[in-house]
C-alpha cells in the first residue's frame, strides 16, 4: 500500500508539471500577441500578472487550510530574507527575462532558451552535491546544447538568426528558472506552495510597481481581446502554471520537474508557429527537437 501511495503521488507530481508547463508555454505565445498587436510594455505585463496572481493566491490560502501560515511566515526573520530573494531573483527574474526575450525575439525561441535550465541545474548538482549525471542525463545535456546552437544559428556559424538581445534575455531566463526551481525547496516543504508562491508573486509585483505602474493600462490598443488575453496570462499562465510547477516538487524532485517541464517549449513552439506564423527553418526545427 505504501509503494502504491508513493507511485500515485509521483504520478500526481508528473501530471501537475505537464499541465502547468503547457499553460506556461501557451501564455508565452499569448504574451507575444500582446506585445506585437497591442504594443504592451514588458514591465507592465510582468507587474500586472505578478500582483494579480499573488493577491488571488493569498486570498485562496486565507480561505483554506493554510490561512495560519499566510501570516506566520512573517514571524521568522530568516524566512523574510528568503522570501524577498525568491520574489526578486526568482519570480521577477523568471518573468521579466522570459517576456523580454519574447518581446525582442519570439515565444518559441525564448521558451527553448529558457529550457537550458535543466543543464544548469545538472551542473549545480555536480558541483554542490557531487551528484554526477548518468549517461542518459549527459546525452540530454549534449542534445540541449547542440539544439540551442542549431536553434540560434540555423546551422550556420557565420550568422545569428535571433536578435542578440533576445538571446541575452533568454539565457538569463534559463539562469533565473534554475534558481527559481532549486532555491525554494525547503520553504515549500514547510509553508506550502500557495503561501510561498503567493507572497513571492505579490512581493515581486510590488517591487516592480515602483518602476511600472500597474494601475496605468500599458497597451496602446486596449480592447476586449487585450483584456481577455491579459486575464489569461495572469490567471492561467501565471497563477495556475507557477503553482502547479512548484507544488509538484512535493511529490517529485526539482531535477525531474525541470526535465518534465519540456511540455512548455513544445506548446510554445506549436502555438507560435500555428497561431502567430513564427517562421522556423529546418535546422531550427531539428534544434527544437534536440532541446
Amino acid at each position: 500500500k505504501e509503494d502504491l501511495a508513493m507511485t500515485k503521488a509521483h504520478f500526481k507530481g508528473i501530471i501537475m508539471v505537464i499541465i502547468g508547463a503547457a499553460l506556461w508555454g501557451i501564455s508565452g505565445t499569448v504574451s507575444q500577441f500582446l506585445f506585437q498587436d497591442h504594443h504592451m510594455p514588458v514591465g507592465w505585463l510582468v507587474d500586472a500578472r505578478l500582483i494579480g496572481s499573488g493577491l488571488v493566491l493569498l486570498i485562496i490560502s486565507l480561505l483554506g487550510n493554510e490561512r495560519r501560515k499566510v501570516w506566520a511566515v512573517w514571524r521568522e526573520p530568516g524566512m523574510i530574507v528568503s522570501l524577498f530573494l525568491f520574489a526578486i531573483l526568482g519570480m521577477v527574474g523568471v518573468q521579466y527575462t522570459y517576456l523580454a526575450s519574447i518581446a525582442l525575439g519570439n515565444a518559441a525561441v525564448a521558451t527553448l532558451l529558457q529550457y537550458l535550465a535543466p543543464v544548469i541545474i545538472a551542473f549545480y548538482f555536480i558541483i554542490k552535491k557531487r551528484a554526477f549525471p548518468g549517461w542518459v542525463e549527459w546525452a540530454g545535456i549534449i542534445l540541449a546544447l547542440l539544439g540551442t546552437f542549431l536553434l540560434l544559428t540555423n546551422g550556420s556559424v557565420q550568422y545569428l538568426h535571433i536578435p542578440p538581445m533576445a538571446v541575452f534575455w533568454g539565457l538569463l531566463s534559463a539562469l533565473a528558472l534554475s534558481f527559481y526551481t532549486v532555491y525554494p525547496g525547503s520553504m515549500l516543504k514547510k509553508w506550502g506552495a500557495s503561501v510561498v508562491v503567493g507572497w513571492g508573486m505579490l512581493l515581486g509585483g510590488l517591487f516592480l510597481a515602483v518602476i511600472y505602474h500597474p494601475w496605468e493600462f500599458g497597451a496602446t490598443d486596449w480592447d476586449w481581446k487585450a483584456g481577455a488575453f491579459t486575464c489569461f496570462v495572469i490567471f492561467f499562465g501565471t497563477l495556475f502554471a507557477f503553482y502547479l510547477y512548484l507544488a509538484s516538487q512535493r511529490y517529485i524532485s526539482a531535477k525531474e520537474s525541470s526535465i518534465l517541464a519540456c511540455t512548455e517549449p513544445l506548446t510554445a513552439v506549436l502555438t507560435a508557429v500555428l497561431w502567430l506564423g513564427v517562421p522556423m527553418r529546418i535546422f531550427q526545427w531539428i534544434g527544437a527537437v534536440c532541446v
